[in-house]
This record gives structure tokens, sequence and C-alpha cells, in this order.
């Protein structure tokens, strides 16, 4: 049986703490009076003293999480390969880096990390007797327009499984299961001029599964303005969605699980999400024996407190707690 804990990724809070209006103990406080167990911190957004966890920003943190309870319990490492203006990062050189991460997730007092896909599958092969070493479970995102048994993810599964290493495995991003068109691109787009019939003829043909240049000339032979090609690419991108979301993929990897990622964009009055399903996705992770953290990760900027507050009632409500 299930043992899910609900947490946020603090990354839901990033637009409001970058302006100002939000400062670091504000977005754990906030986590914690929505009832959160736990918490994520994105490294590039929010720790001062990244990619390396100074003994100051420690204590400050400590502190902050000892006064409103809540537990801090993943780290949300970057891949960036783009460090270098002259070249990239060879794999060796980003794998140094991930080790960085871990060492700085580990002074933290974190139990598991976030790795982006950008890290190979033979760079994470190579990760693993570090992770051990550290005591930090590693897992690499699946993030939209991947899925669980994607080409490049089936790599991941093969490495991982090889390893033996339970301190290796994956992270999926609810993004990937989407069902329907980003709500707030899709608005976004109807306010900036893009007419509707040719934006539900973009949604068509990612339903249809017509290969992008293809769909992009019949879009544009329709007179797609730019909004509308706009929208077009995120279907086709990192907010694509689909009528048969990978679920049966979902069910393979999870022995593998380290945590999810709870992505969401926009909940309505009747806490329902208006692309991705949950009440298609929780049921699944419930009946599995997975122990561990969905963290809510809001990615939009309008109104990130009160969304995240309905995101984990929303989940409360479907896993009936």
């Amino acid at each position: 049986m299930s043992d899910i804990k609900l947490g946020v990724s603090l990354f839901s809070f990033s637009t409001d703490y970058v302006k100002g209006i939000l400062s670091l103990e504000d977005c754990i406080r906030s986590a914690a009076e929505m009832g959160a167990e736990g918490f994520e911190l994105v490294g590039t957004t929010m720790l001062r003293s990244y990619p390396y966890a100074t003994d100051k920003v420690l204590g400050e943190i400590k502190s902050m999480t000892d006064a409103y309870g809540v537990d801090f319990v993943s780290y949300g490492a970057n891949t960036d390969r783009g460090l270098r203006s002259d070249r990239d990062l060879t794999e060796e050189e980003m794998l140094q880096s991930t080790i960085i991460d871990l060492k700085t997730a580990n002074k933290l007092g974190c139990k598991m990390m976030r790795a982006q896909y950008l890290l190979s599958p033979s760079a994470i092969g190579k990760l693993a007797p570090y992770a051990e070493a550290y005591g930090v479970k590693v897992g690499v995102e699946i993030h939209n327009p991947e899925y669980p048994t994607s080409p490049k993810m089936q790599e991941y599964l093969e490495v991982i499984e090889k390893s033996g290493s339970e301190y290796i495995g994956f992270v999926p991003d609810f993004g990937c299961f989407a069902t329907r068109p980003n709500k707030i691109y899709w608005d976004q787009a109807l306010e900036n001029g893009a007419p509707l019939e040719l934006l539900e003829l973009a949604a068509k043909l990612r339903y249809d599964g017509v290969p992008r240049q293809e769909a992009a000339k019949r879009l544009k032979d329709a007179g797609a303005n730019g909004p509308v090609m706009g929208a077009f690419n995120g279907m086709y991108g990192f907010v694509q969605f689909s009528h048969e979301p990978d679920f049966e993929g979902l069910k393979k990897i999870m022995p593998h699980v380290i945590y999810f990622h709870g992505k969401f964009h926009y909940i309505d009055e009747n806490l329902e999400e208006a692309s991705i399903p949950y009440g298609d996705i929780l049921p699944i992770i419930q009946e599995s024996n997975f122990n561990g953290y969905i963290m809510s990760e809001y990615e939009a900027s309008d109104d990130a407190l009160g969304m995240t507050k309905r995101h984990l009632q929303m989940q409360r409500n479907i896993l009936g707690n």
C-alpha cells in the first residue's frame, strides 16, 4: 500500500520570489501553512550560494524549517551544458557538476535530488556510487515532451535497472500526461488575437499526430497568425498532450520512481486541473507500493499561492485524505 506525502516545490512561487514579492522565508512559511509535509528548492532560483551550500545559508534555512515545522526534502539540480561561451560542456564535465549538486543536496539535508535529462544515461549510471555515498537518491526528470516509454527514457531505464542501485531512478512530471491544451497558453493566444477555429485546428493536428512541419504548413495555409503559431509551438514542445497518456509506462517504472513533480497550470474553482488528468494519475500511484512525495509544481505566474493551495486540496480530495 502506498504512503503518499504531499509537498511543494518552491519553484511554484519563483515569479513572486524573483520580483521581490516573496522572500525565501515567505515561500517556506506559505508551503507549511498550506499543509505541505515537505518542500523542494531549485538551486539556481533560490539558493543564494549556488552551486554550494554555505554554512550561513544552511543555518538560515534550518532556522526557517525549524520555525515552520516543514521538511526540506528535495533539491532541484540544474544540468547546464552552456556554462561556457565557447563550447558545450562535455559529458564528464556535466557529471562533475552534478556531483557538486549531490554534495550540496547532502549538506542541505536533502534525501532526494532532481536531475535533468541533459545528463546522459551513461552519466546517470556513473553517478550511482556517488549518490549512495552521499545518501541522496537522484531521479531523472521525465518532462514533456518525453514520457515513461519514450526512447530516451527507455535508455535511462536500461541503465537504472542494470546498475541495481536504489539511488538512481526517475522524477516523473505530471505534465507529460496532459490530455488537453494548456489553458494558460490557450487563453493568452485568444487574448492576443488568435482565431478560435485555428487554435482548435492546431489542437486537432496535435491530437491526430500530424508531423510538426506538415502541421505548421497546414496552419499557415489556413491563415494562422503569430499568436496561433506561438500556441502551436507549445503544443508540439513542452506542453504536448494526447488522447492516450502513457499510463501503462508509468505503471512499469513505478519501482524506480524517486518522487513526483505534481505539475499544474490552472486549478479551477471546482478544484480540477484544466489539462492534466489527476483523477487518472493519482489512483495509479495510490494502487502501487510507492512511498514518497508528490511535489506540487506550479508553472504559471498568476496567484501562485492561491493556485498551489487549491492544488494541494485537489490532491487530498482525490486521494481521500
